[in-house]
């Protein structure tokens, strides 16, 4: 059973629709504003809050200085009653799907934070989160329209097709993620070993006379090829995507002819020598 619903002032604001047991709660238009929306939800608990990280951004702030206004609201409300009464510990995950701290706010603890803030813009802005507020405080007292099988099942398809739509956004995010991570300092260190031991391969070992002579051109060679198939301008910059690749490639790869014939005509100086 769920007991979220929200409201959002902005330029396309509307009332999100919150399914309980086959009710709905209103979905209405509501008044236009010219800044960006405004959302006031409901919590599990039933109460109306706003996020620690809205309040920021709309009132330019860091978001580390409002957490440790907030903190400080805290120590100084503690003493004498429940500061859950203002302020709810909560977390949000960010893009890198990292949890960050974060607080809900009630109305009151809301009104408690930004008494300090001044301006013409704080001003403004307060007057949009209490309206906010008032806006959702009406909609839950509105009366709530039984639905029809009909309507209900078309209802559940839009909630169904909105959350396809949300796990299609978060695919691209960590896509785009994905291809952009570079590898790490461990695997930095593999690939390097695995070059290395390719490079004494291709020589011949670490005694031959091609080692001696061509183990620098060699490794030149390399890496220089390594950079273009990647795209990289150091193997450090290898894609975590392309890491298994890239340990493939180096395992298989050959030196040039030019190359090869030097490292032929070195070593058999061990046999005319012989």
């Amino acid at each position: 059973m769920s007991s979220y619903c929200s409201v959002v002032l902005g330029a396309h604001s509307h009332m999100k629709i919150n399914i309980i047991k086959g009710e709905v709660e209103m979905e209405n238009t509501i008044e236009k504003h010219q800044h960006k929306d405004v959302v006031v939800t409901r919590n599990n608990n039933g109460e109306l809050v706003v996020t620690s990280r809205q309040v920021a951004e709309d009132f330019e702030k860091r978001h580390s200085d409002v957490l440790d206004k907030i903190s400080g609201l805290i120590r100084e409300i503690e003493p004498t009653e429940n500061s859950a009464r203002y302020f709810i510990n909560s977390f949000y995950v960010d893009a890198k799907g990292e949890k960050r701290k974060e607080f809900l706010l009630t109305r009151d603890g809301f009104s408690l934070l930004v008494m300090g803030f001044t301006g013409s813009k704080a001003l403004q802005w307060k007057l949009k989160y209490i309206e906010a507020f008032n806006k959702m405080e009406q909609a839950l007292r509105e009366p709530q329209k039984q639905l029809s099988p009909m309507e209900m099942m078309e209802l559940q398809f839009k909630v169904l097709k909105d959350h396809d739509k949300k796990f299609e956004e978060v695919d691209e995010k960590l896509e785009v993620l994905s291809n952009t991570m570079t590898i790490d300092y461990s695997q930095q260190e593999v690939i390097h070993r695995i070059a290395k031991e390719r490079m004494v391969q291709v020589l011949g070992g670490k005694d031959t006379p091609a080692y001696r002579e061509l183990s620098k051109k060699v490794f030149s060679n390399l890496w220089k090829r390594y950079k273009q198939v990647f795209h990289v301008a150091s193997y450090k910059d290898t894609a975590k995507k392309d890491y298994e690749e890239a340990i493939k490639y180096i395992e298989k790869w050959e030196p040039s002819k030019e190359l090869g014939y030097m490292i032929t005509g070195a070593n058999s100086q061990i046999q005319f020598n012989n």
